[in-house]
C-alpha cells in the first residue's frame, strides 16, 4: 500500500447530449473533449479517520464517498488535502473530478483495486453523460452510447445509480487553441436541472435525427482529419439542435457571448453542458483578450486559452 497519493484531474467541456427522444430503445448519449486546465489536485494519506482540509465546497461529497466505501470495506480513515480546484456549477465537471479523484485515491491506499466505473456508481456520476468519467480516465474527444433500459429522463446528479455509458469513440484531439469563458454566472444544478430535463423531453425525433447527422458526418470526421473549419462549423450547428439548444436559451448573457466570440475570430463556439462556460476553437491569438474586454464591461468573469488534453488524470504513489 502507498503512504501518499497525489492526483491532478483534467476538466471537461461537454458539448451535447445527443438522444433525449429514446425512439431506439437508448437515451443520452454524449459528446465532450477533455482539457488540460483549469484542474483539480489533491493529496491523500492514510490516517485514523476521515477527513477533508484546503478551501473546497466538495467536503460532505467527499465524507459521503469515503463513508460509502468504508462500510463496503474494512478500511482506515483517510485524510485529504486539496490543493486545487475549479468553481463548481460552471459547466466543466469539477464535481465528476473531484468525486473519482477522492475514489481513487482511498483505492490505492488500501489496495481495494477499484475501476472508474465502481468510484462512478459509489460516487453517483455518469448516470446521464459518460463524458466526465471517461475524461477522468482516458482523455481525448469522446462519444459515448447512452443508456438502455432507462426510462426517465434526469442529469446525472439524478441518474447515478445507472452508471456511466459505454464509450463508443475516443479520438486523440489536435492541439488547437481554445478560448475557454467562464462568466460570471451559475448553471442550472439540482431541482431547476432536473426540472428542465422534465419539462423539455422526449424532445422531437428530427432534432436527434439532425444533431446525429452533424456528429456523425461533420465533427467526427472533422476531428480525424483536424480539420479546425469544419469542426467549428460542426460546434456552430449543435448550438441550434436538440438539448444544447434548449440549455442555451437559458442563458441568454451565454448566448451573446458566443456570437460575440464568432465576430471576433472564433471559427466554432459553444456553451458546456448547461454553462455559464463558453467556448470557442480559434486560431486568431486576439480573441482571449477581446472576450476579456467583454466580460470585464458587462458581468465579468474569467478567461482562459487552453488546450484539449489526451491523457487521463495524472496519479502519483509515493
Amino acid at each position: 500500500m502507498s503512504d501518499t497519493i497525489e492526483i491532478k484531474t483534467p476538466s471537461r467541456l461537454h458539448i451535447t447530449l445527443i438522444d433525449l427522444n429514446g425512439a431506439l430503445g437508448r437515451i443520452d448519449g454524449s459528446v465532450g473533449l477533455t482539457l488540460d486546465s483549469p484542474s483539480i489536485k489533491i493529496r491523500a494519506q492514510r490516517d485514523d479517520r476521515f477527513s477533508v482540509s484546503g478551501e473546497t465546497v466538495f467536503s460532505d461529497r467527499i465524507e459521503q464517498l469515503a463513508n460509502t466505501i468504508a462500510n463496503d470495506h474494512e478500511i482506515g480513515g483517510v485524510a485529504i488535502e486539496i490543493i486545487k480546484e475549479f468553481r463548481a456549477h460552471v459547466g466543466l465537471g469539477s464535481g465528476t473530478q473531484i468525486a473519482l479523484a477522492a475514489g481513487t485515491a482511498i483505492s490505492r491506499l488500501y489496495d481495494l483495486n477499484l475501476n472508474i466505473a465502481d468510484i462512478a456508481r459509489l460516487a453517483g456520476r455518469g448516470g446521464t453523460s459518460g463524458i466526465g468519467v471517461a475524461a477522468y480516465e482516458f482523455g481525448g474527444f469522446i462519444i459515448d452510447g447512452g443508456h438502455k433500459n432507462k426510462e426517465v429522463f434526469l442529469p446525472s446528479s439524478a441518474s447515478g445509480h445507472y452508471g456511466p455509458a459505454p464509450i463508443l469513440v475516443r479520438q486523440e484531439f489536435p492541439d488547437w487553441n481554445i478560448v475557454l469563458a467562464i462568466p460570471n454566472l451559475r448553471g442550472a444544478s439540482d431541482k431547476p436541472e432536473i426540472d428542465v430535463f422534465q419539462q423539455q423531453c422526449p424532445l422531437p425525433l428530427d432534432e436527434v435525427q439532425a444533431l446525429c447527422h452533424v456528429l456523425l458526418m461533420e465533427m467526427l470526421p472533422a476531428v480525424v482529419e483536424r480539420d479546425i473549419e469544419r469542426f467549428g462549423r460542426s460546434i456552430n450547428r449543435v448550438q441550434t439542435l436538440g438539448f444544447k439548444r434548449r440549455e442555451l436559451e437559458l442563458q441568454p448573457f451565454c448566448a451573446e457571448l458566443i456570437d460575440f466570440m464568432r465576430e471576433n475570430g472564433a471559427i466554432g463556439a459553444g456553451m458546456s453542458s448547461f454553462g455559464p462556460t463558453v467556448y470557442a476553437v480559434t486560431d486568431d491569438k486576439q480573441l482571449q483578450t477581446a472576450v476579456k474586454c467583454r466580460l470585464d464591461e458587462s458581468i465579468g468573469g474569467e478567461v482562459y486559452e487552453v488546450r484539449a488534453r489526451n491523457s487521463g488524470a495524472y496519479i502519483r504513489a509515493r
